[in-house]
This record gives structure tokens, sequence and C-alpha cells, in this order.
């Protein structure tokens, strides 16, 4: 089917914009009719939104759960006698705690972290075949599941009742917010987790395919980190493979470990770090010198604003999540949402990264938060994508101009997305 997009704004002009093939095949004035006609009415259309770190089967069941932000009374509230699942709790609970909510029914809920499971006596009795005596299993001092699982994920699967997540309908509601493009950073997916995610509507790059060419995601633990020579092992291991990697570092620690490590095996382009959650200053010139490039997530800082305030060290609390001094320091970067763990509109985001509450220094204007989601998804925080003639027509089309939506960053401003030339 083709399509003709007319007066839209494209790089401060009014254009018709034709596309055909999945791709645009024409942009000027008075260009003839297709077989559907939309008139932008002076609107932005400007290449679709490219989430560069999310977690999109996470976000699915996310969706589906109970949200435990504001507390855990909705666990008492769901009807029928099967698993509750919970998520994104900032309290820290046990077997105990979740027992005196719900004593019969397996419950299980998600810190907000996404680093911990935390169990009722009866999730913990239906999934103790999959408990082993690795220190992610905590226990008590008579040596029983305390209910809390550390980076269990994937070991938990197989003991949970299996049903597909309607990966697609995820897939649609990002297409709303304007987002054509996914980089899903979950480490080590099986094929079925792989064969899930092709299921979104969505460009789909893979951090976690084993068979994958993608940056390889490297999840560094910080409660227990790996040996200087294990992590020389691993990162060695992949760039002779011929992928870059993507490192998960939201301590100093797992930083400063990551950077000293590619200083001696070298590093290969695309090679990335994730979060970047704390970053002394005089790291950010090494990390431009190594040519590392960061995605990072400022909305963090307006949703967990206050707990860092009480939780995080003094000397790290000035280093959080910085945008602007790596931008400066010549550090490619790019603003994500790492959903369901953070915001997933990507305007929220925009806005976030203009006004911060901590560190207001480290802000950045929203055009710049914009570039960055606009940026390809091989190359984060460099150029962003144009409508252009030949290139694929994952497009947004907003209803008023981009100066506007750049002064109002909101999602109610996305009028339609297309992938691959098909509204979505």
């Amino acid at each position: 089917m083709s399509l003709l997009i007319r007066r839209a704004e494209i790089r401060g002009a009014i254009r018709d914009v034709h596309v055909a093939r999945g791709r645009v095949t024409a942009i000027g004035d008075g260009l003839p009719p297709a077989e559907q006609v939309i008139d932008a009415a002076g609107g932005a259309l400007l290449p679709g939104l490219h989430d560069h770190h999310l977690h999109v089967l996470a976000l699915t069941a996310a969706w589906e759960s109970v949200d435990c932000s504001a507390g855990l009374s909705g666990l008492t509230r769901v009807p029928g006698e099967g698993w509750i699942r919970g998520v994104n709790c900032a309290e820290s609970l046990d077997r105990h705690a979740l027992d005196r909510l719900v004593p019969t029914r397996p419950v299980r809920v998600q810190h907000r972290s996404g680093a911990l499971w935390m169990l009722n006596s009866a999730a913990l009795e239906q999934v103790s075949s999959a408990l082993d005596d690795s220190a992610d299993v905590e226990r008590d001092e008579h040596g029983e599941p305390t209910g809390r699982l550390w980076r269990y994920d994937a070991r938990l699967r197989g003991a949970l009742p299996s049903s597909d997540p309607d990966v697609a309908e995820t897939g649609r509601r990002l297409a709303g917010l304007g987002i054509t493009g996914l980089t899903d950073a979950t480490p080590d997916l099986d094929p079925r987790g792989v064969e899930l995610l092709r299921r979104v509507p969505q460009r789909l790059t893979l951090l976690g395919d084993p068979a994958g060419t993608a940056p390889r995601k490297l999840h560094l633990r910080d409660h227990d980190l790996p040996s200087y020579d294990q992590l020389v092992d691993m990162i060695a291991r992949t760039h002779a493979a011929g992928r870059a990697v993507a490192v998960h570092c939201v301590t100093r620690a797992s930083l400063v470990l990551t950077l000293a490590v590619l200083e001696d095996v070298g590093t290969l382009r695309g090679d990335r770090i994730e979060h970047a959650a704390v970053v002394p200053e005089s790291t950010a010139a090494w990390m431009a010198r190594l040519g590392l490039v960061v995605v990072t997530q400022p909305d963090f800082l307006r949703t967990r604003g206050d707990s860092y305030r009480r939780e995080v060290a003094p000397d790290d609390l000035p280093c959080l999540y910085p945008y602007a001094s790596l931008i400066a320091a010549g550090v490619p970067t790019c603003a994500s949402s790492d959903a369901p763990y953070g915001e997933v509109d990507p305007w929220r985001v925009m806005a976030s990264a203009a006004d911060r509450a901590i560190n207001p220094a480290e802000a950045v204007p929203v055009e710049t938060a914009l570039a960055g989601y606009l940026s390809p998804p091989q190359d984060p925080g460099g150029p962003p994508r144009r409508v252009a003639v030949g290139e694929p027509a994952d497009l947004v089309l907003l209803d008023v101009p981009v100066d506007v939506a750049l002064r109002d960053p909101d999602a109610r401003h996305v009028r339609l997305t297309l992938i691959a030339g098909s509204i979505i």
C-alpha cells in the first residue's frame, strides 16, 4: 500500500512525503495522491524513536502484574486462586511479611531494581526444585530460604506456570508512544525468549541473543563482581567472536573494573556502558579515550530521587547518572527507559533529562535527549536518523510542530506511528 502524508513539518519546512514498499519514496511539494492520504496539518514528521535499553518480556509481564509502587494492598485483591505477581516494590520483604498479606496463594513480588524476587511460603513450596545452594538464595540462620532470590529470573522460569506473554500487544502500546525500534537488554536469552521477542512489530536489537551480532550484554552483579581476570576472559572471548560488549555498570566499582579491563584487552567499535549510574569525574575522559558509548536513564532521578538522597553514599551522589558532562567529554550518550524498571514513555524521559532534581548541571536540552532516541540502534548517541528518500518508513507523526513538542514533550502529541510504512 502507498501512503501520502501531506503538509508535514520536516526539518522546519512543510513538505509532502510519499511512502511505498516500506520506504520513503519521495519528499516534495504537491506530490500526487496515493492509496491513502493523511493531512499532517503542519505536525512534525520525525524518524521513529528507538529505545536503546529496555526489557520487553519483563515489561509485558509488568503490564500484566500488580503494581506495588504505592503499596502492597493490591496483592490481596487479585481474583482467582493461582499465582499473584507483583512489581515495582520499593520495600524489602521476606516470606513471612508476604505470608501475612496472602497466606495461601503463591505470591512473588519483584523489587523495583529488578534484581530481587521476594516469595511467600506457598510460592517457595512450588518452586523448591529450582532453589540451588548459591548465595542468590538467601537463607536464615537455620538454612531455610527467606523467600528472597537474587538475579533468579532464568532459574525460576522452569518452575513457574507457563503461558505466552502478549508481546505483540506490548509492541503496539510502545508504537503508540512513537517507538519504532527496541534494543532489548535482557542478558542470556534462550531460543524461546528470542522467538517471543520477534513478535513485536518494532525493529529489534537483542543484546542477550547468544547467536546474535549486536553487542553482548554482560551483567556485572554488584554483590558478586567477577575478578579482573574473569572479566578479561569474558570481554576477550566476546571480542574474539566479533561482538562488542554492553556492560551493566551501576556502581563506581563495576565501572572502574570495566574500564581497567577494556584498557587492558582493547575496545571494539560498539562497546557500550549500560546505565553508568555512578561516574566519577575523572573517568569521563577515560571513557572518551576508549571510544565507549553510554546508554543512560535520566528518569530514575525523578522516580527514585528521594531514595537516592537517603541511600546513596555522599561521594557518589554528585556522580549519579551524568549526561551533559559525558557529552562534553566526548562520550556519545543517549537516554533510554530500562523499562519496566524505569519509565517507558520516551517523552517523559526526555523531560526528565532536561529537568533534573539531582545534579541539575547534568541536564541536557530536550532536543539533545530526542536526538538520542533518534540515533541508530547500532550507534546510540550518534548522529540522529533523518526523514529522507530511500530510508525505511519508520516514522512518527506529531500533532504539533517540533518546536512545540520540544517545549512540551508529551506522548499525547503522537498522532500516528509507521513501521515499514504500515500504521501500527
